[in-house]
């Protein structure tokens, strides 16, 4: 009997793991087949069979990943009883082919993260966390994604943006994102509503007055900076921390890399909400003030908390890294905005963009020096879901809104008030 499995925190994956399953078996029957099984790699994908086999730690790693992933039910077979990906020869050819391809919206239900789909079961895996942590792996993956990237801003990524079955203005995907027209700028009038390529299709932006600025000369109150979902509030946040238990407690020196103004805000607040994929995906603004500094942080895409693996009493996660979301404030590809508030009483604060698997690109849109008003769009996420963070100083008293985890909050919206 199959297993379901119903955690499915933000969802980048499907609710049933039934359907992820399915989808990687279409995509490795794609591959294996005969015309396509001795397709010579796209050169970043050689590459990057290159690191793994001339490295002996990472090709201990990349083998040992797959064969620490149990072969008991659910994580042994697809649904024709054929193991899954099986070795990382395999892995490397299923990337070679998905950084060729938009997402689609697959089978009624959401494989938002192609690669994530491919590594969900080895990245709980110790031999997973090893290779995810490891520099010379994360720049292979940054520079696959650069390539990926490449394609996705071209217009020959639009073909997904389609009326079928799995286009993104098909009868499935409209019934998720309802109202789209009169929510997002488009032009249905015009072939792919006038997108011009998957990017610019993900980075769409609201029309005037859907997200309206609340309170927007209160400078004691300070608004939602993404449309999200609230993942946790935690007070009294220590510089460091043990960030990789079970606990995840937030460690601000490493989330913040280290920087100089670090030190301001230990002992102070950090309020975590994450993207879904079908979220809009730009960060705007939470308060009045000035841009004091932008940090760009390359950091990890796929490693998750190892609480978070198989050796997790509760199983692992099955849409890895989603219950590590606070662990990988630390370790993940991030950006860091810091503001100076019109009110004293919020001095300085920070706004830290985390990606997610294949959400790696943070682009900052503001610089230092820049005066931002509340709503005032300060940069965006690239291809997929991704969490956020505004942190506080201690000094800041800070009160937050009726916002218990899992509360979809809109953008622009009051989520908190500073009191003198």
């Amino acid at each position: 009997m199959a297993t379901l499995i119903h955690h499915r925190v933000g969802g980048w994956l499907p609710k049933d793991h039934r359907v992820l399953e399915a989808w990687l078996t279409k995509k490795i029957n794609l591959v294996e087949d005969e015309s396509r099984r001795f397709k010579p790699l796209a050169p970043v994908i050689q590459e990057f069979k290159t690191l793994i086999e001339d490295d002996p730690e990472i090709y201990r790693c990349f083998h040992q990943m797959f064969e620490q992933v149990p072969a008991k039910p659910p994580y042994n077979n697809d649904p024709t009883g054929q193991p899954q990906v099986r070795d990382y020869k395999l892995m490397l050819r299923l990337f070679d082919h998905i950084i060729s391809e938009a997402p689609e919206y697959e089978q009624n239900d959401l494989v938002g993260f192609p690669i994530n789909a491919i590594l969900d079961w080895p990245m709980g895996t110790p031999a997973g966390y090893t290779a995810f942590v490891n520099a010379k792996v994360n720049d292979q993956f940054h520079k696959m994604f650069n390539v990926w990237a490449s394609f996705l801003t071209s217009s020959a990524s639009r073909y997904v943006l389609s009326t079928g079955d799995n286009g993104w203005f098909g009868a499935a995907a409209s019934q998720a994102m309802p109202d789209f027209v009169q929510t997002f700028v488009c032009d249905p009038s015009q072939k792919f509503h006038g997108f011009t390529s998957w990017d610019n299709f993900f980075t769409r932006i609201f029309r005037e007055g859907v997200r309206p600025v609340t309170f927007p000369d209160n400078d004691s109150i300070v608004n939602s900076a993404c449309e999200s979902t609230v993942y946790r509030i935690a007070h009294n946040v220590k510089a460091r921390d043990s960030f990789w238990l079970k606990g995840e407690p937030y460690s601000l020196d490493h989330m913040l890399g280290n920087d100089p103004l670090a030190p301001q805000f230990v002992g102070g607040t950090v309020y975590q909400a994450f993207l879904s994929a079908l979220n809009y995906h730009r960060w705007h603004s939470p308060i009045n003030g000035t841009v004091v500094k932008t940090v760009q942080i390359q950091g990890t895409y796929y490693a998750e908390s190892p609480a978070m693996g198989f050796t997790n009493p509760d199983g692992p996660d099955p849409s890895g890294p989603n219950r590590s979301q606070a662990f990988i404030t630390s370790l993940a590809a991030r950006a860091l905005i810091f503001i100076e508030a019109d009110n004293r009483n919020i001095g300085l604060m920070c706004f830290m963009a985390v990606g997610m698997a294949e959400v790696s690109t943070c682009e900052t849109t503001v610089k230092p020096g820049d005066v931002v008003k509340k709503g005032d769009q300060i940069g965006m996420f690239h291809f997929g879901g991704s969490t956020h963070c505004l942190i506080f100083r201690p000094q800041t008293k800070i009160e937050f809104a009726d916002c218990p985890v899992g509360t979809s909050v809109q953008l622009n919206a009051a989520i908190a008030t500073v009191a003198d």
